[in-house]
């Protein structure tokens, strides 16, 4: 059994370099927007149409990756994000980058499908762990190199933009190089939201709530570093070390959460989110040192609430509806993440950049109050098999609906019997004479990866061409050998 490590670098290094792309965009757009005086509520519409994009990109990329295959949609989808930055270049028109965010959030949307199916179908069950540790790893580390790439090029011109488009380029050619083109396509989780919502109305709340947190986070905290009159190095610096918080937090939660009550640790982790946002909300300028701590902190505890609230609900529900729940809680992480940057941006303008944090304090009240449930109220909530092995989690910005299958909380046989099945299989034809099916038939019920070696290509009838002269040329000298 090789190293996951060794067996998955390509797709690995392809999601580091397109999350260093995602996030130095992220910013950059923020950033840019703020230094030409747009106001607060186009700058979180922009951010909302990447998170809504990315909602809509769950059933394109279904639909996509079925046709096409997994290299394909990758390789157009990556070749559209990148005429989709260089286009934020050719126009400050607001609501063409609003398109061009829906566009971006919708085609990485896809991208992720790729990567998490691709994973989840090459990976042992044994090894899904360790395969997921180091794809959120990755994923977490290139968003804070995304950052890093902004303190060493402070330029908020073309130049950036360039150095974008270079990593969504640059990511396309380890995924396209690879030789592990035998993906199995597989279905996104079904949806039982109706039932989720009867059955676990507030988790679904929380989650929506944290969803709001993280969105407004990404898109409106370089809008309140500019405000604090940071250079574009410094907001660089606040952005990574933000982001490398979230990394650093999920391997103690994972420790903490598997011997501790979950709705407690959520609990106090949301009390300890709205009393280190109350400073930065509360003073109007702060010392960089302070606010690279203060901040620091704050991140640790807002990208700790998605992975608990997970944990918390798969507690909550039975095995078998464990995919269709992660499924849901996408979905709410979403719309809450939609929503989160328009509420802070239409509230920025009037009310100045520390109403971001101020925001942060309010959702954390709001997690604290609809977490509270008597002791009574969760032993009867509490599935059969509770409590689940808690599993660290990227914080959804980096995940797709097809995540449930790279969870190893989950069983395998539950991801296959949960899945429904690919709308593209192509079932295998029984004669009448009840023969077995065709063995080339099974193995061809996937779109090739690459090119068709029975498609009659310009280059395959040149040759054909050649052949047929040079075999006429040997049938000429043979006629004429024989007549001397």
């Amino acid at each position: 059994m090789k190293k996951p490590l060794a067996l998955f670098f390509p797709l690995y290094t392809t999601t580091l370099l397109m999350l260093l792309g995602s996030g130095l965009l992220t910013t950059y757009i923020s950033l840019r927007l703020s230094a030409i005086n747009v106001s607060g509520a186009m700058i979180g519409a922009i951010i909302a149409a990447n998170y809504i994009g990315l909602v809509i990109g769950g059933k394109v990329g279904h639909i996509l990756i079925a046709r096409v295959g997994h290299i394909r949609a990758y390789v157009s989808c990556s070749g559209i994000i990148t005429a989709a930055v260089l286009g934020h270049g050719l126009t400050d028109i607001i609501p063409v980058w609003v398109v061009l965010r829906l566009i971006i959030g919708l085609c990485m949307m896809v991208q992720y499908m790729v990567l998490e199916s691709w994973l989840n179908d090459q990976a042992e069950a044994n090894q899904r762990g360790v395969v997921f540790g180091f794809y959120m790893v990755a994923s977490y580390l290139g968003m804070s190199l995304g950052q890093v790439v902004l303190m060493l090029n402070s330029d908020l011109g073309v130049s950036t933009l360039i150095v974008i488009a270079l990593c969504f380029a640059l990511c396309l050619v380890p995924i396209a190089l690879t030789t592990r083109t035998n993906v199995g396509h597989m279905s996104p989780a079904p949806m039982e939201l109706k039932f989720f919502i009867r059955a676990i109305p507030k988790v679904l709340a929380i989650t929506l709530v944290i969803g709001m947190v993280v969105g407004s986070f990404y898109g409106m905290a370089p809008i309140y570093t500019s405000q604090q009159s940071l250079t574009t190095q410094q907001t660089g610096l606040f952005m990574a070390l933000a982001i490398f918080a979230g990394l650093l937090a999920q391997f103690p939660l994972s420790w903490l959460s598997d011997r501790y009550n979950r709705n407690m640790l959520m609990r106090i982790n949301a009390i300890l989110l709205a009393l280190t946002a109350l400073p930065l909300a509360l003073f109007s300028h702060i010392s960089f040192p302070l606010l690279l701590g203060i901040g620091f902190i704050v991140s640790l505890m807002q990208f700790t609430l998605y992975p608990l609230v997970v944990a918390l609900a798969n507690d909550m529900i039975e095995p078998e509806r464990r995919v269709s729940l992660s499924a849901c809680l996408l979905m709410a992480f979403g719309v809450g993440a939609c929503i989160g940057p328009l509420a802070v941006g239409a509230l920025i303008q009037p009310l100045g950049g520390n109403i971001l944090y101020a925001f942060f304090a309010l959702c954390g009240a709001g997690i604290v109050a609809l977490s509270r449930t008597s002791k009574k109220e969760e032993e009867t909530q509490m599935a059969v098999d509770a409590p689940v092995p808690h599993i660290a989690m990227p914080d959804s910005l980096s995940s797709s609906p097809l995540s449930p299958a790279l969870n190893p909380a989950f069983d395998e046989q539950m991801i296959q019997d949960t899945m429904p099945a690919p709308e593209n299989v192509v079932e295998p034809v029984i004669g009448e004479t009840d023969e077995e099916p065709v063995e080339e038939e099974e193995e061809s019920k996937y779109p090739p990866q690459g090119a068709d070696p029975e498609v009659d290509t310009g280059l395959q009838r040149a040759f054909t061409l050649l052949e047929d002269s040079v075999s006429e040329n040997s049938v000429a000298e043979e006629t004429t050998e024989k007549k001397n």
